[in-house]
């Protein structure tokens, strides 16, 4: 007998068959004595239905009233599952963020979690019931509702887990696990059966999209055992992630990431002195664009060249930014490539193993692929390329470094 807290995102609830199959679920575990929290998402493409009505009426909505209306969108989905758990007879109750007490700053849409008074979830779990909560919301210190931003359900689950001390978080998506690689790019790409905190930080970071960061740093801050599983499938252990692995040796590499969504600018020829990177990155940041890898080379005449990549949407605006930047140090041109990819291998047995990388480019090169720029850090490796070599790269590195389903 544990105590679970159950994530389940918009596609898991996105018809009331698929409503049912949730509910269903929750009647066999509780029937196996477990103590169960079910978190939800709103139904899928009900957040974005809502975002299209306020911007319909409003161009540029008040985001204190922008949250009461996107928090609505789980209050229907709380309430249409505990209705269908109610079919089987079970002792449910569905709350919403406010109701459950998920206190939050007042940063409206990117609202932080400060604290969860779990009185009233306890006294129901000890009466039996199922708790059903809306994720992706809370409330803060003057009343008023706040969402929490991208990821905000997979966030409140670990953060309920964290405060009632959950045996585990168990995460519901269209995936029965993380693998090591995207399938659909790699279809030999194996599911991992466990991973530590750290490995699925970098892997969320590189592009992996099967969890948010967010909720994964939460995890890691708090102890939260996480588990990935299919909604779609009655059986399976998914993917467990922890602090520590009990694999026996760690492999060299878990994974393969990658993000398509990469564009790379260079300001050629700035004067190479103190305080130079400042002056080119000060006006990026200040746009509020994020700058990923950051590569400087210096001449032998006195200049360096600085180069650095953003998110294919910034690059526009940063190009048209650093552009301005050049005249001001009087640089020698500016040039930018939006047709990059970023290719990253993970994996905490890096530490104890020299030559990953020399494999790594030694593949890369035997597949004629340039590699534009390099970061590494501990536990992970990145190479910026070229776009149209990413999907023959993945491939390559995957079969190189053994990460292939067992066959036979």
């Amino acid at each position: 007998m544990a105590l679970i807290v159950q994530k389940f995102g918009g596609t898991s609830v996105g018809s009331p068959e698929r409503i049912a199959s949730v509910a269903k679920k929750a009647a066999t575990f509780r029937e196996k004595g477990h103590s169960l929290v079910i978190v939800v998402s709103a139904m899928s493409g009900e957040t974005n239905r809502l975002l299209a009505l306020a911007h319909e009426i409003n161009p540029n909505p008040e985001p204190r009233e922008l949250d009461v209306l996107l928090a609505t969108g789980e209050q229907v989905t709380i309430a249409l599952l505990s209705i269908a758990i109610a079919k089987y007879h079970l002792p449910v109750r569905s709350y919403t963020g406010a109701q459950a007490r998920i206190r939050t700053d007042s940063a409206y849409s990117k609202a932080r979690i400060q604290n969860i008074d779990t009185k009233q979830i306890f006294h129901d779990l000890n009466l039996g019931r199922i708790v059903v909560v809306a994720g992706f919301q809370g409330i803060d210190d003057k009343g008023d509702i706040t969402t929490l931003g991208r990821g905000g359900s997979d966030t409140t689950a670990v953060a309920l887990a964290a405060a009632l001390k959950a045996d585990e978080c168990q995460i519901y998506t269209d995936v029965d696990g993380v693998y090591t690689t995207d399938p659909r790019v790699v279809p030999e790409a194996r599911r991992l059966n466990s991973l530590a905190y750290e490995e699925m930080l970098e892997l969320a970071s590189l592009g992996a999209k099967v969890l948010q960061i967010r909720s994964v740093e939460f995890a890691s801050k708090y102890n939260v055992p996480l588990r990935v599983l299919s909604s779609f499938e009655e059986n399976g252990e998914g993917t467990i992630i922890t602090a520590e692995t009990e694999r026996m040796e760690e492999p060299l590499i878990s994974g393969i990431a990658f993000n398509r969504d990469e564009a790379k600018l260079t300001i050629l020829g700035v004067p190479n002195e103190p305080g130079v990177a400042y002056r080119i990155l000060e006006p990026i940041a200040g746009a509020n664009i994020e700058v990923d890898v950051i590569i400087q080379n210096v001449g032998q005449d006195g200049t360096t060249d600085f180069t650095f990549t953003v998110h294919r949407n910034d690059y526009q605006r940063a190009l048209r930014i650093l552009k301005d930047t050049s005249v001001q140090l009087k640089a020698r041109e500016v040039i930018g490539d939006d047709n990059i990819a970023k290719v990253s291998l993970v994996g905490v047995g890096m530490r104890s193993h020299a030559g990953i990388a020399s494999t790594m480019f030694r593949i890369l090169a035997e597949e004629k692929v340039n590699i534009q720029m390099i970061s590494t850090s501990e536990i992970k490796i990145s190479v910026v390329i070229d776009e149209k070599y990413l999907e023959a790269s993945i491939q390559a590195l995957h079969t190189a470094f053994n990460l292939a389903k067992p066959t036979g």
